[in-house]
């Protein structure tokens, strides 16, 4: 706040996803993600969906030697817990995240791939061919 009473906010307030309405600020599902034992980093990100105007979209680096982690393994932990639109649609697991130079996650090269790194389908929720 400076001197005249005003705020000025920073930060990560422009990555909210919208989905179907409903506002969705990554972080908030991102620090649920880090309860499962198995994930060691995540950035959610959105992705186009021609239904809800976005959709979330994970990508996860995982402890070495962890089962694997699905869609459908994130969707189990997640029901009940946090609500049903925050649950990611997509998950990408990575070995290492994208990198700055000063070691942050750059969040911005993980949405520039999104369409890289797989094809979307008319498949049914969370599933994606690696290229």
């Amino acid at each position: 706040m400076d001197q005249d009473g005003y705020a000025q906010i920073t930060g990560r307030i422009n990555e909210m996803v919208i989905r179907g309405g409903e506002n969705i600020y990554p972080r908030e599902v991102e620090e649920f993600l880090y309860t499962h034992p198995d994930i060691v980093d995540a950035q959610v990100i959105g992705v186009p969906s021609k239904k809800y105007g976005e959709e979330l979209m994970v990508w996860i680096r995982a402890r070495q030697g962890a089962a694997p982690i699905t869609t459908e393994s994130i969707a189990q932990l997640s029901r009940g817990k946090i609500s049903h639109h925050k649950i990611p649609h997509y998950v990408h697991v990575v070995e290492e995240l994208p990198m700055t130079v000063t070691g942050k996650v750059a969040r911005w090269r993980c949405v520039r791939r999104r369409s890289s790194c797989c094809i979307w389908s008319a498949e049914p929720a969370g599933y994606f061919t690696y290229m």
